[in-house]
Formats: structure tokens, C-alpha cells, sequence
């Protein structure tokens, strides 16, 4: 079992030994939410906007889980000139 606020913690393990495709939790929108137009410098790094955003690169994956229909790939989708919500700061502490 993963902690509750690891990435893959609703993610399937297969026989005890294999770790599933991820499942990210559902993260809802928010009125605080922002619109962000992913830059050049984050292209395929959504770690590097974690850490500018909320001051790790360990929550990366919020950016797919809040973003279900814009980023499929969490890595690869994560691309330049694509517009996604991010989650506040503030409000992401309830979720991690």
C-alpha cells in the first residue's frame, strides 16, 4: 500500500508484485483555481512547474489529476502552449 499522499495511492497492485497503470484521485475545481498556459521552459516537465508552483517536484501529478481530459500522458501532454488549471497552493495541502 502507498501513503494517502502518494500519487499512486488509487492505483491497482497486481498480484501483490506489479504496480498497475497510475490512477490519479479525482481533484475537483475550485473558484481559486488558475488558468495556466503552460510555458517552453516546463515542456514535458511538469515536476519542474510542481516545484515552482507549490516548492516540490513531487506533485506533479496533480496537474493530470486536475486536468483529466487535457493531459492523459501526465509527461508527454504536459506540453508548451497548453492551457490547464492548476489547483492554489493553499488548497492543495487538503489533498496531500
Amino acid at each position: 500500500m502507498y501513503k494517502k499522499n502518494s500519487p499512486w495511492s488509487k492505483t491497482n497492485i497486481i498480484d501483490d508484485t506489479i504496480l498497475d497503470l497510475i490512477t490519479f484521485r479525482s481533484i475537483f475545481p475550485d473558484p481559486y483555481d488558475v488558468i495556466y498556459t503552460i510555458p517552453a521552459k516546463y515542456d514535458e516537465r511538469p515536476d519542474l512547474c510542481s516545484y515552482e508552483m507549490y516548492g516540490t517536484a513531487k506533485y506533479w501529478w496533480i496537474f493530470a489529476a486536475r486536468n483529466p481530459n487535457d493531459l492523459i500522458d501526465p509527461i508527454r501532454d504536459f506540453s508548451a502552449g497548453i492551457k490547464i488549471f492548476i489547483p492554489n497552493k493553499d488548497n492543495i495541502s487538503n489533498m496531500v
